[in-house]
Parts: structure tokens; sequence; C-alpha cells
């Protein structure tokens, strides 16, 4: 009888996730509305739990959720508990929400929407994102987590998460992106990512352009944070076997390494040592120990993953032109004996001429196709740029058919690689893991 008993309780709490993440993703019909009135209402109306807990803030164009989810693993490997709020997901809507690197419960998510549902959220209904990070901060505060690592969705200023106080905030990088929403120059982009900088409070960034950092600088200077910057203020020696050293604000390290691939992670590992140092001298106490296990440890998943070795498949997000080219640097670099398979897919409001054309400079035949997200091209926009580039091209709509193509026909010997979204590259991994057996 207990058997049954626990068996319909499992049914009744999948049926109710199900629900749950159905109403959910019917909040997409609200679009993208930038603004913090909404979700300050909703925090409100629960006691304001992202005041229980301290925090990190983290915006830029790429390398987001790489810094973010390094952190969180060296705050874990400090001993701290660890909430970790990131987007979008790959496969499943827990990993947004993540308690010492792991995606919370059904059960969790259920209770978490469940308390959001009646909550006042003012003059207008709540976007999807805006609920999203409701639930993340009502469950940070209900697992009493010493730390959250708070990742933004888009942009800074009038992002969602933005009404959190955190003890530090980073800043990766700046390039165009979302331009109907943040802007059409580096300097206007800067400025609203530059929107997370509070009073008095240290802000470590990866910028480059002479306009964004002068921008970030003039933002941090009017609200006394202290500034430091990749490059300036700590910078990176690389040796071999993708080791590092770190000369920082205060401290030299030898001899790190990340776990995570790709030369350009060792920049964002960087940014996260720096911002280790900081939280160390107030904050947190984090041993070098905990960082350099905390780095290696660190697995995020869809970015330069590798997931079959006969051929190689490589499944990175590369979802804007910045990522394209530092994918694109990385194959040409580690694969040149190796033809390359290209199966791409692109969103509707990303460059996707350049991108296609950058994915297929190092490529010997591409396959396109086409995420199931409603903002996913049609593969037949991509074919006339990708045609300038290679001559083996081929359509295939759906992402599950194209990557079983793709493996029919690489010889062993060669590669694969999926990129070109995140979408595509989540339902690639749910591929792979209905197949793996």
């Amino acid at each position: 009888m207990l058997i049954f008993a626990g068996f319909f309780v499992a049914m009744e709490l999948m049926d109710r996730y199900s629900k749950c993440i159905k109403a959910m993703y019917g909040l997409r019909r609200f679009g993208i509305k930038l603004g913090l009135s909404t979700i300050k209402s909703m925090m409100k109306s629960l006691g304001n739990p992202q005041k229980s807990f301290l925090c990190i803030h983290v915006a830029g164009t790429n390398g987001k959720g790489s810094i973010a989810s390094s952190l969180a693993s060296i705050l874990k490997e400090s001993n701290y508990k660890v909430g970790l709020f990131t987007s979008p997901h790959l496969v499943r809507f827990n990993e947004r929400i993540q308690i010492d690197n792991k995606p919370v419960s059904n059960k969790s998510i259920v209770e978490a929407y469940e308390a959001l549902k009646n909550v006042s959220s003012g003059n207008r209904e709540p976007t999807f994102f805006e609920y999203s990070t409701a639930m993340a901060f009502y469950e940070f505060g209900k697992q009493k987590v010493d730390w959250a690592v708070i990742e933004t969705g888009m942009g800074g200023r009038l992002d969602a998460t933005n009404i959190i106080k955190p003890a530090l905030t980073i800043i990766s990088n700046i390039s165009l992106e979302h331009r109907m929403y943040l802007g059409n120059t580096i300097k206007e982009i800067a400025g609203e990512k530059g929107g997370i900088i509070k009073n008095h409070t240290p802000v470590v960034t990866g910028a480059r352009q002479k306009s964004a950092v002068a921008t970030l600088k003039d933002i941090a200077s009017e609200k006394s944070a202290p500034f430091y910057r990749l490059g300036e203020d700590f910078k990176v020696r690389r040796s071999r076997n993708n080791k590092f050293t770190y000369y920082g604000i205060e401290n030299t390290w030898y001899n790190l390494h990340t776990g995570l691939q790709g030369d350009y992670q060792i920049d964002n590992a960087a940014i996260v040592l720096a911002a280790c140092e900081l939280l160390d001298k107030n904050k947190a106490e984090i041993p070098l120990n905990s960082i350099q296990k905390g780095l290696e440890k660190n697995h995020w998943p869809g970015r330069l993953e590798i997931v079959s070795d006969n051929p190689l498949i490589i499944l990175d997000g590369a979802h804007n032109l910045i990522a394209t080219r530092k994918l694109v640097k990385y194959l040409a670099k580690n694969l040149s004996r190796r033809k390359i398979t290209l199966v791409a897919g692109i969103l509707d409001d990303k460059p996707y001429s350049s991108m296609i054309k950058t994915l297929c400079s190092v490529c010997h035949r591409a396959i396109l196709t086409q995420p199931r997200i409603n903002r996913a091209l049609l593969p037949e926009k991509l074919y006339s740029p990708a045609k300038q580039v290679i001559s083996d091209i081929k359509i295939i709509p759906k992402v599950n058919d194209a990557i079983k193509y793709a493996i029919k026909t690489t010889p062993k010997k060669d590669a694969i690689c999926i990129a070109g979204s995140l979408y595509l590259v989540g339902e690639a991994i749910e591929y792979f893991e209905k197949n793996s057996a």
C-alpha cells in the first residue's frame, strides 16, 4: 500500500509541476518588458526575501553564466550554502534556480510558483522572466542560502534582477546586442549594463572598448564604487595545458586551471578571481584551495561541451557574433586536422548572416536547422549567407533529425559542432540524454 501511495503522490506532483511549467511558459505572451515596479510589488508581497542573503550581481554580453557558475562553485567549496540564478535553461526550467550547484526539485518549483501565484504584481501581469526571478528569490530565501550569485537577463538597469543590493557587481564585457531595448552604441549599452552598479559597491569588469570603460568608470565614480578592470588592475598570463598565472589586485596565484574549455575562459576566470579577492577582504572567507577546487570542478553545460569522441561532437551556444568568433578560434586551433560538420540554428534577433558565415569559415559542410522556440529563424534564411562560404549545405528543419543525419554521415575521425543558439544546444543535450544508451 505504501508503494502505491508513494506512486500516486509522485504522479500528483508531476502533474502539478507540468501545469506550473505550462503556466510559466504561457507568460511569454507578455513579451519582454523592462522595469522594476512589477518585481518590487511581487517581492514586497512576499516580505522581500531577496534581502535575507548576501549576493553578487553579474551582467555583460558574454561569459555571464561561466563567471556566475564559477563563483557559485568556489563559494560552495568555501563551505557556504549558495544559490545560483541564470538564464536561459538548456533542457529543464529547474536549471535556472540552483542550490549548491544542483537544480532545485520539481517540488520546490511547484511551491515557489504557487507562493507567487496570488501575490500583487502592481499594474500589469508579470513576464516570464519576472516570474522566474521572483521564484528564484523566494526559493533562496526559503532555503536560507548564505550567498546567491544572480545573473541578469537583459541589460541591467531595468532588468528584474536589479532590485538586489549586492556585495559585489560584475560586468563581464560589452558588445552590441538587444539594440531594440538597450541602445545602438557600445556607450548606450554600457550605460544600461552599468545600471547594476550600486553605491560604494566594488565593480569588476572585463570590458575593453574605450567608450564602454569610460561609461562604466563614470557610473562607478558617481556612485563612489571602487572600479577594477581586467588588463589594468589585474591580469593573467597563460601557460600550457589551459593553465595560467593570475596577477591580482593584491595577490599573485600560480599554476591555476579552469575546468571550462576555451582560451577566453581564462579571462572569465581572472574576473572571478578578482571578485574572490574583493569578497575575501570584506564579506566572505575564500581560501586559495577553495578557489583552485571551485575553478577546476566547475562545469557549465553547452559551452564547448564534448558529448562524444567518435566522432568528436562539440556543443557550444555561440549565440552572438562575439561568441561565434571565439568558438571559431577554438575550432581552428584545436580541430585543424579534422573535417568539421556544422549543425547550426540561430534566432531572429541575432546578426545571423555574419554569425553563420563566421561559423562556416572553419567547417567542411553545414546542416541548417531550427530550434523549437518561436524566435528561431527558418533555416532557409541561413542558406544564402552560408553558401557564400561553403558549398556543401543541407537543410533539415527538425533539430533531432539534423543531429541524426550529421552523426550518420560523419566519419569517426572527423568532428561535428552544434552551435548558434543556446536553445539549439538545449535540444541537442536532450537528444543525447535520450539516446545515450
